[in-house]
Order: structure tokens, then sequence, then C-alpha cells
């Protein structure tokens, strides 16, 4: 059997043995309820795959001192019973990660997003966070992660780049994840569909070719110490109606159906994002101001010198197991 792990996902496949085929319509991961999780979308005739998020299909999340493991099975018991008197088969899988480990082995800032269109050209998006709401001094690439404090502002920037004049930066969504994988079944919803949805966000002052907010930090439920900011952001012709930018917060997506110009007056909508921000975790130590907490004493950095967890293959039994956007149309 083989075990691959990366950032967010964790894959195991093995040859379909005489016991594994015998038991086939029976077997199942931990959660077995979401349909993404159905052993059959990835097996093969001789092979049996399993593929999932860090955080799904009952992966469990533990830790000591030094590493983070996810471990999930692939088992035959019945998940509705707790306790069986058949010989039930399980395989048990796991993946570690370090918490300690060299930066450069680490995540890295995202350099700025290029695109080309016809009748825009060549343009770019570039997203940064900054230490203060006077988006003056930009946080240096070579701190990420970055450590925040639960609450804490943090400060962010959106800047688009073009040889075109008369163009506007329009960022439609925003939504935070727990890894750098931005159609993460586990998600926060900051902006959607241009509104507002984050009650601690604010927006502050910039060109047309700039997005400046800021928001509290926060933290997911469970194990998870990172957060991913990613957005939906495209530019349009500035004065012409009718175009995305010029409609502001809505709530449907019936834009999307009107009739497109020869010369089009907006760009698609490209998804970015940046981070991670890495949650301090701590009882006495808090945030002293609205700066970021940029120390250099990077730790925890999950996903660097992957190691995948020993399989375990066995047949048993079954144990007991400042300037608000509106926050909807009414406002």
């Amino acid at each position: 059997a083989v075990v691959t792990c990366n950032e967010t996902t964790l894959k195991v496949e093995m040859v379909k043995t005489y016991t594994i085929r015998r038991n086939e319509d029976k077997l199942h991961l931990n959660d077995f309820t979401d349909p993404s999780c159905n052993l059959k979308s990835h097996s093969n005739e001789t092979h049996l795959v399993a593929i999932m998020g860090l955080g799904e299909c009952g992966t469990r999340v533990e830790e000591d001192n030094d590493n983070i493991y996810f471990r999930n099975e692939i088992t035959s018991a019945d998940p509705d019973q707790i306790i069986s008197r058949h010989h039930d088969v399980e395989i048990a899988f796991s993946c570690s990660f370090p918490k300690r480990a060299n930066l450069t082995l680490g995540f890295r800032h995202k350099n700025p997003y290029a695109f080309n269109e016809k009748g825009f050209g060549s343009f770019n998006f570039q997203f940064e966070f900054f230490q203060s709401q006077r988006f003056s001094e930009q946080v240096d690439a070579s701190s990420y992660p970055m450590e925040v404090y639960l609450k804490q502002m943090i400060f962010m920037q959106i800047e688009a780049t073009t040889s075109i004049p008369n163009t506007e930066l329009f960022v439609e969504s925003c939504r935070a994840t727990p890894y750098d994988n931005p159609n993460s079944r586990i998600s926060y919803t900051i902006i959607e569909n241009g509104c507002v949805k984050d009650r601690t966000l604010q927006i502050y002052p910039g060109s047309k070719s700039q997005f400046r907010f800021g928001m509290e930090a926060f933290e997911f439920i469970g194990a998870y110490e990172e957060v991913y900011i990613t957005c939906s952001v495209l530019l349009c012709e500035i004065g012409i109606p009718g175009t995305r930018c010029s409609q502001g917060c809505i709530r449907s997506n019936s834009w999307n159906n009107r009739r497109k110009r020869d010369a089009p007056a907006e760009t698609r909508s490209h998804s970015i994002s940046q981070g991670p921000l890495h949650l301090v975790r701590t009882t006495d130590t808090k945030a002293t101001g609205p700066s970021l907490n940029l120390g250099l004493n990077l730790v925890f950095i999950i996903g660097c010198l992957l190691a995948c967890g020993v399989v375990i293959y066995r047949s048993r039994r079954a144990k007991a197991k400042y300037q608000k956007l509106p926050m909807s149309e009414t406002d």
C-alpha cells in the first residue's frame, strides 16, 4: 500500500487482495455520509484508492510536541453498530506533519497574478498584507507565515496594474480557508456578490485600482492553525453602465446572463489568494496594537517535510469506536 500526503490532501492506494474484493461493497472511510468520500470514486479494477482533504471524510487530528497526525481508516464494520461479532477489515493509515521546520521549506509568499484578455491586454493583480491601516508598509515576504492573534486587525490590499486607462478594480467575493485550497469544504465567507458578510470588515479609501480592507483575525474551529484568504476579482471600464463594477452589492448572479459586448467592458473573474496567517494560541500574551505581530519565531509550520504514516492492514474484530459595504439589499 502507498500513502501520499501534501498540504491539503491525503491519498492511499492498495492492491485489491482477496479479502478486499470479498468485502468491497462494505468498505468505507470513517465518514461515509459525504458523497465525495465514496471509495468507488477513485478506485479501479486492480486498486482500491481513497483521496480526501486533511479535514474531511472523518479524518481524526492528533498531535504531540513535535508532530500533527491526520488519521483515517478504511473498514468494513457497520457504522450503525457499536459492537461486531464478525472479522471486519480495517485498513488504518495516517500522515504526520512536523510542527517545526526551516522557513525555506515552508509556505511561500505568493507573487502577483498575471492575466491577458482581449480588450484589456496584460494586467496583474497583487494581493498583500500590510502592517497598519495607513497601508504604507507592506508585510515582508520573508516573514510568511505571519503570526497574528485572535481579534487582532489584519489589513489587506488588492491592487490591479494595467496599461489600459480608465479601468477600475472590483472585488466580487472573498473567503477564508484553513488550507491553500479555495475549494476546501471548510470555508468562511467574508464578501459575497460584492456584499460584506463579516461584521468586523472595514473598507479603507484607495484609488480605483485598489481595494483596501481590514478585519479581525479568527480561527477555524478544530485543529487548524492556518488561514488563507482567496478573493474573486475583475476589471471594468469606468463609466460603462451595467458592468459588474457599477452594480456593486447584489443578491443574485443575474448579471452573468446579460448579453456580452463585442468589445468587452469588463474582464472575467479571477481567483487570487494570499497567506497563510498563523494563529498564535496563547493565554498570557496579547496583541498590543493594530499592527501585525511579525516576530520571526516561525514555528508550527504545517506542511513542510511531509511524512507519511505507516499503513496498518489487518482483519480483526471491530472495536468500539471605514466605510462599510451594505450587509444586504435592505441596508
